[in-house]
């Protein structure tokens, strides 16, 4: 009984946040392949900060869902997508491409998805639940979000949503990510939507 009213809590939770129907349907999970090419941000960023994609997270059932989880996963998204402010890699590195840490309180999409990473590994969230994802805008453009695998499916934290929306209720197709078992290695995805092209970006 106790059981089920913590399900019943956490269902009650999700459909606040606009993931109600992926809780009620079962967890949601993406279709990932074989291993693909890293971002060039991302292989840039690992060559600076060695020890941000050395990661390697046994082969493990996706973290579990708490109140206090899902508490902390939408502060952390609400703070960061407010803390920081909007800023190209071309204002303010001169360049197409740099991921790194929002610390001067500017970045753009990787930025805000590194920043959500980090503060959410902080407090004990394990790398392999947390993981680096690149999709196409509807414009077309790219875009980078943070998904996290949970026992309830996977949610995307994204600086152009204030909300926290399981994948399948955001807008994007998902090319790739980091692999749940070693941050420094990409895989591919096929959300099923539509065949994506892995290799961009």
């Amino acid at each position: 009984m106790k059981k089920t009213r913590g399900k019943l809590l956490l269902m009650a939770i999700a459909m606040q946040l606009s993931a109600w129907g992926t809780a009620y349907a079962g967890p949601a999970f993406m279709h990932t392949g074989g291993r693909t090419t890293q971002p060039v941000g991302h292989y840039e960023f690992c060559q600076k900060l060695p020890q941000e994609c050395t990661e390697r997270t046994p082969k493990q059932a996706p973290i579990e869902l708490t109140r206090k989880l899902w508490a902390a996963i939408v502060n952390i998204n609400n703070s960061v997508n407010t803390r920081i402010t909007p800023r190209t890699d071309m204002e303010m590195w001169g360049k197409e491409e740099v991921w790194s840490y929002p610390d001067s309180g500017f970045g753009d999409c990787e930025d805000y998805a590194l920043e959500k990473r980090r503060e959410l590994m902080d407090i004990g969230v394990p790398a392999g639940a947390l993981l680096m994802t690149v999709a196409r805008q509807p414009n077309g453009d790219g875009h980078a979000v943070l998904t996290v695998r949970t026992s309830l499916g996977e949610f995307i934290l994204d600086n152009l949503q204030p909300k926290v929306l399981a994948w399948t209720d955001t807008p994007y197709t998902y090319l790739k990510r980091q692999s749940t078992e070693n941050s420094g290695v990409w895989v591919t995805i096929n959300d099923g939507r539509e065949d994506a092209v892995a290799s961009v970006r």
